[in-house]
């Protein structure tokens, strides 16, 4: 069964893990065993979550990650990993996109506040602007800044 733990090192060895003070051996073989059903469940569902990845298609394609993955030096044989990473890139881009709505929720309840008799329909529709991204971007240390027109 080697690297069936995909990597991930379980168990404590040394001097210092050879029970607590005064309980011997049979402390150590309580712990042991409260360990081993520790090391178990963590693997089981991380090969649940494995399977799971083989069922999912996020909303990046795995050709465009694979891509963009290769361009970078990175290269993957296991479909797998490629759709991990996309999840985290569009979990990424989530929680940015995210922070852009909220900007732009924050900036239109000024706008509608200051503004007697503006409009407060529940359901606004929004529109993603340079002007409610930039702050958000900049919130994770992305910066973006127009283009001179005069080049």
């Amino acid at each position: 069964m080697v690297g069936s733990n995909f990597g991930i090192i379980y168990g404590l060895t040394g001097p210092s893990n050879q029970g607590a003070a005064g309980q011997g051996g049979a402390g150590m073989a309580a712990s042991g065993g409260a360990a081993e059903r520790d090391r178990l469940s963590t693997a089981a569902h991380l090969s649940d979550f494995m399977l799971q990845l083989e069922d999912y298609t996020p909303l990046i394609p795995d050709a465009v990650a694979a891509h963009y993955l290769n361009s970078s030096g990175f290269h993957a044989d296991d479909k797998r990993i490629v759709r991990l990473i996309s999840i985290a890139a569009q979990k990424y881009m989530s929680e940015i996109v995210d922070d852009a709505l909220q900007n732009s929720k924050a900036r239109t309840h000024m706008q509608t506040t200051n503004t007697p008799g503006g409009s407060k329909a529940k359901d606004r529709k929004f529109t993603l602007t340079m002007e409610d991204l930039q702050p958000a971007l900049a919130d994770y240390g992305i910066n973006v800044r127009k283009m001179d027109y005069s080049q």
